[in-house]
C-alpha cells in the first residue's frame, strides 16, 4: 500500500497567488463526504460533521463536550449548581492544549465550509467555537490565556455574520439577511468595547484603509456596515421590519408594535 499522496498533490497543485482558501469535498474509499483544504505544505482532510478529525476525545463528541462534563462534575462535588457560573475550577495545561486543538480544528473546517458556500455547516462550527472560548473565558488557568482566546473572538463572529447573512440571502430573505449583519455589528461593538474601552468607535472611518485597522476587529465592524449597505442598496430595503418594530416600541406605538410582531411572526413560519 503506497503511502505517500505524491497524487493528490499533483492532481490540485497548490498556487501561492490564490488569495482565498481552496476547499474541495471528495468521496472518501468508504463512501462518506470529506472535505479537503488546500495548503503550502500538503493537504487538509477533515470530516463533514462532528469533529473535524474524526476523533470522540474521551468517548465525547467534542472536547467542549468533555470539558463541560468534567465541570458538572466538579460542580457537583462542591455542592453547586450546574448554572452558577465560573467557580474555583480551572483547566489543566492538557486541557488548555487539547481545547487549543479542537479551536484550530473548527476554524479550518469553518473557513473551508464558508469557502464551498456551505453556509449552515460554517455558522454551527462558528457557534462551537464561541461556546468554547465561552468555557475558557469562565475556567481558563491565566488572565493572559482567557485573553488571548478572546483577541480571537472578532473573527469568529465576523465569519458567523457572514455565514448567517448569506443563508438568508439563499433563501431570498434580504431582511433577515440586515438583521443578520447588524447584530453581528452590534455583538463585535460590543466585544471591542470589553477588549479596549477607551476605543473610540467613531474614529473608523478616519483610521479605514490603514493596515492597522485591517487586522482589527474594527476593520470587521466596517466590512460589515458595507456588506450591509450593499444589500440594502440591491434589494431596496430601508428598514427591516425589526427595525421598525423597534422605531414603535421607542416610540411607544404599541398598535403598530403589535402589528409589526405579527407580520415577524408569520414571515419566520413560512
Amino acid at each position: 500500500m503506497r503511502r505517500d499522496i505524491d497524487e493528490a498533490l499533483r492532481g490540485w497543485p497548490y498556487d501561492p497567488e490564490i488569495d482565498e482558501v481552496e476547499a474541495r469535498e471528495v468521496r472518501a474509499r468508504d463512501g462518506r463526504t470529506v472535505v479537503q483544504v488546500r495548503i503550502d505544505l500538503g493537504i487538509l482532510q477533515m470530516e463533514l460533521d462532528g469533529r473535524p478529525d474524526g476523533a470522540c476525545p474521551r468517548g465525547f463528541t467534542t472536547y467542549l463536550d468533555y470539558l463541560r462534563h468534567r465541570s458538572r462534575i466538579r460542580r457537583r462535588r462542591r455542592n453547586a449548581p450546574v448554572d452558577s457560573g465560573p467557580s474555583a475550577w480551572t483547566m489543566s495545561a492538557e486541557q488548555c492544549s487539547e481545547a487549543d486543538r479542537e479551536l484550530v480544528q473548527f476554524y479550518h473546517r469553518r473557513v473551508a465550509m464558508l469557502a464551498l458556500q456551505h453556509y449552515d455547516r460554517a455558522l454551527r462550527d462558528a457557534d462551537h467555537s464561541l461556546s468554547l472560548m465561552d468555557f475558557i473565558a469562565d475556567f481558563g488557568p491565566t488572565p493572559d490565556y482567557v485573553d488571548r482566546h478572546e483577541r480571537l473572538r472578532g473573527g469568529i463572529l465576523f465569519d458567523r455574520t457572514q455565514a448567517a447573512a448569506a443563508m438568508a440571502l439563499e433563501r431570498s430573505r434580504p431582511e433577515e439577511a440586515i438583521d443578520a449583519i447588524r447584530e453581528g455589528i452590534d455583538r463585535l461593538e460590543r466585544h471591542c468595547r470589553e477588549q479596549s474601552p477607551a476605543e473610540d468607535l467613531g474614529r473608523t472611518e478616519f483610521l479605514a484603509g490603514s493596515e492597522e485597522l485591517e487586522s482589527s476587529d474594527l476593520a470587521f465592524v466596517e466590512r460589515l456596515r458595507r456588506l450591509e449597505a450593499e444589500v440594502r442598496h440591491h434589494f431596496e430595503v430601508p428598514k427591516t421590519l425589526k427595525e421598525q418594530l423597534d422605531e414603535a416600541v421607542e416610540h411607544e406605538d404599541y398598535e403598530t408594535a403589535a402589528r409589526l410582531r405579527d407580520q415577524i411572526r408569520s414571515r419566520a413560519g413560512d
